[in-house]
Parts: C-alpha cells; structure tokens; sequence
C-alpha cells in the first residue's frame, strides 16, 4: 500500500488564518498610514492659517502683501515689500513683487512659522517656500484657483498637487461638507508651482479627474490638490 501525503484540515486552516493576520495587518497599516498623511496636511494647513491671521492682528496688514515689511521685521529686505492693496497677488497681475512667495519670507522673519525663507521672485525653490508632505510648494494668494474656477476672487492656501483624491476626500469630509466645490475646503488646480518648478496642474469636473460633480473620485486619482479658503 502506498503511504498519501498531503496537509491535513488543521494545517490548511491554520495557514489561512496566518494569511488573514498578514492581509488585516498590511490593510491596517496603510489605513495608518493614509490617517497619518490627511492629519499631517490638516495640521499644515492650520498651522499655516494660524501665521496667517496672527500676522495680520500683529501687523495689521497682510504677509507677503505688507508693504513696511523691511522696516517692522529684520532682516526683510526692501526688494519684499508689498504694496499693501489687500490682496496677495504676483507680478504677471501687476504688482510689483510676487507677493505670494514674500508671504514666506514676512512669516518666517516675524516668527510665525518655522524655517528660514528669503524672498526672490518665481520660480519658488526651498529657500522661498515650503512644501507639502508631498514635496510640492504650498501657496497663499488671491485667486479664484480652486473649486470649479469660476468664484469669487479670495485669499486661499493651496496644497500643491500630486496629492490622491482619496486622502483629500478624507481631508474634506474631516474639515469640511466632503464637497469639491463648495464649502472652505475644495479641489485646486494649482499645479504645486510656477515657472520651471510648476509640474502637471491637477484636472476636475468629469469622470476619471480628481471630482466628478459633488464628489471626490473613487477610485483614486493621484495628481489632485485641494485649497483652504481664508
């Protein structure tokens, strides 16, 4: 007689219960790591909402926009002066400097952020501006640059692109009403940067971009960016 060999019932079952442990531990872990990303650019966000309006209660004018910058913060030079009309804007709109990239170099100076920023017109590089966690340059101006592009003209911080429309969609709905375009949280099409530094500029409004109607793609597209509107 021959001798059959093989796995027995308890053998099989305990190899798939081994697979389950691994499978739930790898599903668990990226959902950590997913949490931990929309809490890191919540927290970016608000923190730099925090400089924003604390800057302004101290100087009573906008960063970036400040146009007594260099003679109320050291070590600002003249060349970052704004022009002190309200509103973050850049040269190809008709101010003077790229006020959105001094916003960086007023804050850092003043002490309301961390780093070290020193202003020189576009392209941003690290030296001008910080990035998201995602390694694009983050952005304060005045613009209509969010949403579906068609509202208001207001101050709003960008994140940069390269960021999946799953993780904004969890940021939205954290924050927010979980719509792309309505509420003070929406998609943006800024591309992460301007000049050489500017790469592909997120798409929305249709099927297979970052939003379709009301609602954040699912599944995930990966070149999206999302706006805090101030």
């Amino acid at each position: 007689m021959r001798k059959q060999t093989g796995f027995t019932l308890i053998e099989i079952a305990i190899v798939l219960v081994i697979i389950g442990l691994l499978l739930g531990g790898v599903l668990k872990g990226q959902e950590l790591i997913t949490s931990a990303r929309v809490r890191n650019i919540i927290s970016q966000q608000d923190g730099v909402k925090a400089a924003y309006f604390g800057f302004l209660d101290r100087f009573r004018a906008l960063p970036g926009d400040y146009s007594l910058a260099s003679t109320n913060i050291a070590n600002v030079a003249a060349t970052a002066n704004g022009n002190g009309n309200g509103q973050i804007r850049s040269a190809l709109a008709g101010d003077a400097i790229d006020e959105y990239i001094a916003v960086w170099d007023h804050l850092s100076k003043a002490g309301f952020i961390n780093g070290s920023f020193t202003y020189t017109a576009l392209p941003e590089t690290p030296g001008t501006a910080p990035t998201s966690p995602y390694a694009r340059y983050i952005q304060v101006m005045y613009d209509n640059v969010y949403g579906a592009g068609a509202g208001a003209l207001r101050h709003n911080i960008k994140t940069g692109n390269s960021i999946p429309s799953e993780l904004l969609s969890e940021i939205d709905r954290k924050i927010d009403d979980g719509n792309p375009v309505t509420g003070v949280f929406q998609f943006s099409a800024y591309p992460g940067g301007t000049g050489t530094s500017a790469s592909t500029a997120p798409t929305g409004g249709a099927a297979n971009t970052c939003y379709n109607g009301t609602t954040w793609s699912a599944p995930s597209v990966s070149n999206c960016g999302g706006a805090s509107l101030l």
